[in-house]
């Protein structure tokens, strides 16, 4: 299920080298099987997320490149639905980014952020639709 372009609207992009840094040293830090999330408030009040994939993950480029398109695309449908507004989140790529179904990547990262107490609760209605699709 993914997301429309109004409803992606809301959600900005993280891109100072100086806003990483600031969130790597300060936030929460949790880690799954396909990613890795940090996390901090901000004072803008908006939500905004930024991803990393690092040479240490993948040599290749186009591997690295494939891995931020696919968290580009879990954090425009969990995050814009299910995350507190008002904070700072990093998406860190894994080994497993690349080859983990998309489904569960989109687990992963609602699983980090129930455990970070960041998740909003989603309505009856779409636990059970989600359920029933799965």
């Amino acid at each position: 299920m993914h997301t429309k372009k109004s409803d992606k609207a809301h959600i900005s992009q993280i891109k100072t080298r100086a806003d990483f840094v600031k969130i790597q040293s300060k936030g929460k830090k949790w880690v799954s099987h396909g990613l890795t999330i940090q996390t901090m408030p901000n004072e803008h009040g908006l939500t905004r997320v930024g991803f990393t994939v690092t040479k240490r993950v993948d040599k290749s480029a186009v591997n690295r490149n494939r891995m931020k398109r696919r968290l580009r695309a879990v954090a425009a449908d969990v995050l814009s639905k299910g995350a507190l507004t008002g904070h700072d989140y990093i998406l860190v790529g894994r080994a497993q980014t690349l080859k983990r179904p998309y489904g569960l990547l989109c687990k992963d990262l609602r699983w980090c952020l129930r455990k970070l107490d960041l998740a909003i609760s989603a309505p009856k209605e779409l636990r059970d639709h989600a359920q029933e699709n799965a």
